[in-house]
C-alpha cells in the first residue's frame, strides 16, 4: 500500500514519494476554465485547501511529471506555463509580525522568480511592483495564489484592535489585484471566513465565491466513495458506519465529506476513534461570545439562517452562528427557496466528533466541572437509553448542585431559562445522540427533542414556573408528541422547572404516552 500524506501539503513531494493522493485535479481544471479570473474558496482549517492551492501551482508552472494518471494529465496544455505569485499567512500576533511575513512572502516570491524590485519600503507598492515585474519578465499575464488570506485576522480575534490593524494591512495589500488587473491571467485566494466586500476586499468586485457552489462542492475534503475505494485498504477491521458517523458530515451542497485530517490521524493513530481534528483549535474566542451573550444553545441543533448569514463576517459585529459555520463547527443540513424569493440554509453539528468536542469545551465553561464530566455523561446516557427517568432526574440536580457558586456571583445567569437549557443540551450534545433544539411543531416550539435507542424524550424548560406544573401541562396542551407518535416504540414527556433561588431543579415531572 502507498504511504499516507501525513502533514505533508506539499503536492509535489506526494508525487514524488508516491504517497496516496485523492484526485482533485477535475475540479482544478474546471475551476481554471470557468468564467472570470479571479475566485475565493472558504473552508474551515485543515481541510486540504493549502494541498489544492499548491495543486493549482504546479498545473501553471507545468509540472507535468507529476500529474501522471491524474484527471487533467491529458487535457492541459504542459507548454503553456506561468509565473505564479503565492503567498500563505500564518499566525501573527502584531502588526509588525503580519507586516513582516508579507516581505516574507515577497522575497521568497523576487528569489523563486527572479525578479528585482525597487520599492522595498512600501509592502503594498512591493507586491504591486511584483505583479509588474512578473508581467514584463516573460510578457504574459500571471497566477497568483493567496492561501490563509484571513489568518492574522482570525488569530487576532481576542484583541480586537490588532484584528482591525491587520484587517487594514490586507486590505491594502489585496486592493493591488484590481490596480494590476491588467497583468492577472487567474487569482485564487482561500481562508476560513468569508469577510463582506466593503470590509476586506473593498474594491475586489470581480471577485466569484465558489464557497457554495455545488460544482466545487467537494474540491476540498475526502468522499464516502474515497473512503470506501481509496483508504478500503487501510480500514481493515474498522466500522464504516461509526466512521461515517463519527467524522463524516460537512457538506457544502454537494456530497457530505470528511476532513482530511481526521482520516489521516485515525488510521495513523491505529484507527481509535479520537477527536483528532478539534484538538487541533479548541475555540476558546468563540465560549467567550457565547458566555458573553448568554446564547441558547439548543438554537444550534435546529438552526435555519439565509444565504447573507453565511456570506458575512464582521469583526465588529460578530455574529456566533457565522463564526461556528465558518470555522466548521457547524455545516450545511439542507438548503430549500423561499417563496419570495432567496435561498435559506438549514445547518447542523456535522457529526459525532464535533458534537462531542465543542459541548465538552462549552460544558467546562458553563459549569467548570472538568473533573467530574465524564461521571454525569456516562449516568445521563445510561439514564436515558434505558428510560430510567429518575437515574436522569438525579443526575440532572447533581450535576446542577456541583456547579461552582462563583460561576453566579458576576452574573445573574441563573435566572435565565437558556443558561439551564444550554447546560442539559450541552450535555447530551456531547453524548453523541441526536438532538433537536426549538423543535417546530404546528403549536409551538418544543425546548429540547432527544432520541436514543427506540426512544424519544421531549423536554420543556421553566425557570420560576408562576404556577407549579407548568412545564409538563405545556407539553401536553400543546400536544408536541403528536408528530412522533409513528416514530418510536417508546416517547416520555419531560417537564423540568428550575428554581432560580436554588440554582437547580424545583420541580421534575414526567409521563410515558407510548
Amino acid at each position: 500500500m502507498q504511504k499516507l500524506p501525513i502533514g505533508i501539503q506539499t503536492f509535489s513531494d506526494i508525487r514524488e514519494e508516491n504517497l496516496l493522493y485523492i484526485d482533485k485535479t477535475q475540479d482544478a481544471y474546471n475551476l481554471i476554465n470557468s468564467e472570470g479570473r479571479y475566485f475565493f474558496l472558504s473552508r474551515p482549517r485543515r481541510f486540504g485547501k493549502s494541498l489544492f492551492i499548491d495543486t493549482l501551482h504546479n498545473i501553471f508552472e507545468g509540472k507535468k511529471e507529476y500529474f501522471k494518471d491524474l484527471y487533467i494529465y491529458d487535457k492541459w496544455d504542459w507548454e503553456d506555463k506561468y509565473s505564479v505569485l503565492k503567498l500563505s499567512f500564518s499566525g501573527n500576533r502584531s502588526t509588525k509580525e503580519l507586516i513582516t511575513n508579507i516581505y516574507k512572502n515577497i522575497t521568497y516570491i523576487k528569489k523563486d522568480l527572479n525578479i528585482v524590485c525597487d520599492s522595498n519600503d512600501d509592502y503594498a507598492m512591493c507586491f504591486a511592483e511584483l505583479i509588474e515585474e512578473a508581467y514584463k519578465k516573460h510578457n504574459k499575464k500571471v497566477v497568483i495564489l493567496i492561501d490563509e488570506y484571513d489568518k492574522p485576522i482570525l488569530d487576532n480575534l481576542d484583541q480586537m484592535e490588532v484584528a482591525k490593524e491587520c484587517r487594514e494591512i490586507l486590505k491594502r495589500l489585496y486592493s493591488q489585484l484590481k490596480d494590476n488587473d491588467r497583468y492577472i491571467k487567474f487569482a485564487f485566494l482561500t481562508g476560513v471566513s468569508k469577510f463582506s466586500r466593503a470590509s476586506i476586499f473593498s474594491g475586489l468586485n470581480m471577485l466569484t465565491d465558489i464557497s457554495l457552489n455545488p460544482r466545487f462542492g467537494n474540491i476540498c475534503g475526502y468522499t464516502q466513495n474515497d473512503v470506501e475505494t481509496k483508504f478500503l485498504p487501510y480500514l481493515d477491521g474498522v466500522d464504516l458506519e461509526r466512521l461515517k458517523n463519527f467524522y463524516n458530515g460537512y457538506n457544502f451542497l454537494k456530497d457530505d465529506i470528511y476532513n482530511p485530517f481526521d482520516i489521516l490521524q485515525f488510521i495513523t493513530n491505529d484507527k481509535v476513534f479520537k477527536n483528532y481534528w478539534f484538538v487541533t483549535g479548541t475555540p476558546t474566542f468563540l465560549i467567550k461570545l457565547i458566555e458573553k451573550n448568554n446564547y441558547f444553545l439548543p438554537n444550534l441543533s435546529n438552526l435555519v439562517v439565509d444565504e447573507k448569514l453565511l456570506d458575512s463576517f464582521d469583526i465588529e459585529n460578530l455574529d456566533l452562528e457565522v463564526i461556528l459555520y465558518q470555522s466548521g463547527y457547524l455545516t450545511i443540513d439542507s438548503v430549500k427557496e423561499k417563496r419570495r424569493g432567496g435561498l435559506e440554509y438549514k445547518l447542523k453539528l456535522p457529526n459525532i466528533e464535533v458534537k462531542q468536542s465543542f459541548n465538552d469545551v462549552v460544558i467546562d465553561s458553563l459549569t467548570k466541572q472538568k473533573i467530574q464530566k465524564l461521571k454525569y455523561q456516562d449516568s445521563l446516557y445510561d439514564a436515558l437509553y434505558d428510560a430510567d427517568l429518575k437515574l436522569f432526574e438525579d443526575s440532572l440536580i447533581s450535576l446542577f448542585e456541583s456547579i461552582p457558586y462563583n460561576n453566579f456571583t458576576k452574573n445573574n445567569m441563573q435566572n435565565f431559562e437558556g443558561f439551564y437549557a444550554s447546560v442539559v443540551y450541552s450535555y447530551l450534545q456531547s453524548l453523541g445522540i441526536r438532538i433537536i433544539g426549538e423543535d417546530v411543531t404546528n403549536k409551538g416550539r418544543i425546548d429540547l427533542t432527544c432520541f436514543i435507542a427506540d426512544k424519544i424524550y421531549i423536554i420543556e424548560f421553566k425557570v420560576d414556573a408562576k404556577k407549579e406544573g407548568e412545564a409538563l401541562k405545556q407539553i401536553k396542551e400543546k400536544n408536541y408528541a403528536k408528530k412522533y407518535l409513528t416514530q418510536s416504540e417508546e416517547i416520555y414527556l419531560v417537564g423540568i422547572e428550575f428554581d432560580s433561588k436554588e440554582k437547580n431543579i424545583g420541580l421534575f415531572e414526567f409521563e410515558k404516552i407510548k
